[in-house]
């Protein structure tokens, strides 16, 4: 049984890595020698054909004094995200079908890393993510006076009307804030904005195909790098409808990754320290 098993996990992983490397070969071939600006709104999509042409629109050219370019990770999906986002003229690079938000993260922070950007910032193809507050996300930043910044929408404001989905934020807070020792409102926020420097230390490390928000953090905070968070404005989503699942689901599917990122990075603290030495 342990044999199929592990035959099947190499089985999946082959044709991830597969899928990877034809919608990186396209993507080289689109974007020979490419060189992003400072600043790269990283945006990972599945199906938001209807809602990331106006989300697009709204990145700002410049942030911070420093020129933005947004780069769009398709994540596969049946529609037309693709050709809609390469008509807005946003950097595209599609995968051939759907692999998780996790995957397509992890490629859109290479990417950037690659292309030479000082900051990235990533937020949702679907709307609830106001894109004119780039300039507030990066400015811990540009200071230095942070790594990371997370949107809160418990600081600014909430216009959604899930009361359950606003419990869960409140209790993912405060165990984050148990495990960690940190002191943030807002945890499983997807509005982020990171230097390249720490996530050039903490991409291998990511390991989650779908919810990798409270890897990305602990991992982060586990390591040393300075977290802080900004308020923001959280709306309702423009059109759809989720595709992260049930209230109950995705707050299952949470803790599991919140708990599993924990027992990882203090098993692995010895070993991080001593390579620091």
């Amino acid at each position: 049984m342990k044999s199929t098993t592990k035959r099947e996990q190499k089985r999946v992983a082959g044709l991830e890595h597969f899928a990877i490397d034809k919608a990186l070969t396209e993507f080289s071939a689109r974007y020979p020698a490419l060189k992003l600006p400072p600043v790269v709104a990283l945006i990972c999509a599945f199906e938001e054909e209807d809602n990331i042409g106006d989300v697009l629109k709204a990145v700002p050219a410049e942030a911070c004094g420093l020129p933005v370019a947004p780069l769009v990770i398709v994540d596969g999906g049946r529609d037309h995200t693709a050709r809609v986002s390469l008509d807005a003229g946003a950097v595209t690079c599609a995968f051939p079908t759907n692999l998780g938000h996790g995957v397509a993260l992890q490629v859109g922070y290479r990417l950037a890393i690659d292309g030479g950007a000082r900051y990235i910032v990533t937020l949702d193809a679907d709307g609830q993510n106001d894109p004119t507050e780039l300039a507030v996300m990066l400015e811990p930043l540009v200071d230095d006076t942070a790594d990371f910044v997370v949107a809160s929408r418990r600081l600014g404001i909430d216009e959604t009307s899930d009361r359950m989905r606003r419990a869960g934020v409140v209790v993912f807070a405060w165990i984050m804030n148990r495990l960690t020792g940190s002191r943030l409102s807002d945890t499983s926020n997807g509005y982020r904005a990171l230097t390249a420097p720490l996530l050039a230390d903490v991409v291998d490390r990511l390991e989650q195909r779908q919810y990798q928000t409270a890897e990305l953090l602990i991992t982060a905070i586990s390591r040393g790098w300075r977290v802080t968070e900004r308020p923001t404005v959280w709306r309702p989503r423009a059109s759809g409808t989720s595709k992260k699942g049930s209230n109950l689901f995705f707050g299952f599917r949470y803790a599991n990754v919140v708990v599993q990122t924990a027992i990882r990075e203090r098993r692995d603290k010895p070993a991080q320290r001593a390579a620091s030495s």
